[in-house]
């Protein structure tokens, strides 16, 4: 089966209420998750690729978002520095029922997004990200 990716989402902006402890939290899966060439941050936001994340002035996201990890290890090590890095588990890692490869991590960030990893494969990619550039 071939999926196409990278095609429908421009963004997704999450409003937390501490951005230095979101800065934490998303930084430490990063570098679990080997994204730390697509870590960008300024004094009063940062990003990961598609995600923008800011200090919320008057609501806080409440949303579900998944990470791609290429290895249950990855999985592992996500689910392991989100909890040291102030997540709270919400499902460790192992095989979920979705589907028989289906190995996942859910954590709750410091604003209670329901924050997963997951490993869908092995999968073999045509490309290891889509590149854009503006014309």
């Amino acid at each position: 089966m071939i999926q196409h990716y990278g095609r429908v989402i421009d963004h997704v902006h999450l409003r937390v209420r501490d951005l230095s402890a979101s800065r934490t939290f998303y930084r430490a899966i990063c570098d679990a998750l080997c994204l730390q060439d697509a870590w960008r941050e300024d004094d009063d936001h940062f990003s990961i690729d598609e995600i923008y994340v800011d200090a919320a002035s008057d609501y806080v996201s409440k949303v579900h978002l998944a990470f791609q990890a290429r290895s249950h290890e990855e999985v592992d090590a996500f689910h392991a520095a989100a909890v040291a890095a102030g997540g709270t588990s919400n499902g460790g890692p192992g095989f979920r029922p979705y589907h028989d490869r289906y190995y996942a991590a859910f954590v709750f960030d410091p604003d209670g997004n329901n924050i997963e990893a997951v490993c869908d494969g092995p999968t073999k990619r045509s490309a290891a990200s889509v590149i854009s550039q503006r014309i």
